[in-house]
């Protein structure tokens, strides 16, 4: 079994760490570059760089904050909002991520998600899949949640693989920023039909909650903002409780 990863997650808007509930109402969390440096002095096994208004406002991801984020950390990261094209995933890799992250553009565009796995490997490619309890069932939902696509959460995640991403970023707006914990059931259904790992996100309040996730929920990794943003939880209790649970973590 691989070791399970805790990833923090920086939601950047206009150069600043954002946090809100259920996408909503934003309030600000603090210098990316400084939480980056906390959370890998705490031990933290990756991170994601979001820029969750790129895709809004027709702009690209904030690349200086990426490259000051490269100079100020030592572990794998990964970037993602506003991305349309290789050109512009390539830029941010010159800057220092690791990994590119799209959403909106893949469900506009499937054919881009191969087209930067050819580009740069399967491996740096995370399709993030925003998904919102409907009447219908779990739906996936684009541009930062706000517009509703009717397609079925489980078989986009089965269609990106096929297309070429090497990792699925799942977050649910229904369960984001809650703090009443993960998606399990629908990430466990979603992690049971795919072959590339899973990273679950949307609604961590407590160390119980990742274990849940990552064990019932089968997910590969746990990802959270606001409860290490504002000191709700550390990433060393995280990682400690997870140990005292008797699950494989990194360290």
């Amino acid at each position: 079994m691989l070791a399970k990863r805790i990833i923090p997650c920086l939601d950047i808007k206009n150069g600043r760490t954002v946090k809100g509930v259920n996408f909503d109402n934003l309030t600000d969390a603090g210098d990316p570059v400084e939480l980056a440096k906390k959370y890998y002095a705490e031990g933290a096994d990756e991170l994601v760089l979001l820029d969750i208004s790129a895709t809004l406002e027709g702009r690209e991801t904030f690349i200086d904050v990426v490259r000051d984020v490269a100079k100020a950390i030592a572990i794998p990261f990964t970037v993602g909002g506003g991305i349309g094209s290789v050109e512009q995933a390539e830029k941010l890799i010159r800057a220092g991520a690791d990994k590119i992250s799209i959403n909106t553009a893949a469900i506009q565009k499937p054919e881009l998600i191969g087209n930067l796995a050819d580009y740069f490997g399967s491996q740096c490619v995370v399709v993030a899949i925003d998904i919102m309890l409907t009447e219908k069932g779990w739906e996936v939902v684009s541009h930062a949640g706000t517009k509703r696509t009717g397609i079925k959460a489980l078989e986009w995640a089965k269609t990106c693989e096929i297309l070429g991403a090497g990792e699925i970023l799942l977050t649910s707006h229904t369960s984001d920023g809650t703090k009443r914990g993960f998606a399990t059931d629908i990430t466990r259904k979603i992690s049971q039909s795919i072959g590339i790992p899973l990273i679950a996100s949307g609604g961590a309040g407590l160390p119980e909650h990742f274990a849940e996730v990552l064990t019932k929920g089968m997910a590969d990794a746990a990802l959270a903002a606001g409860v290490f943003h504002y000191d709700l939880l550390s990433i060393s209790q995280v990682k400690e409780y997870l140990q005292s649970k008797n699950i494989i973590i990194r360290y």
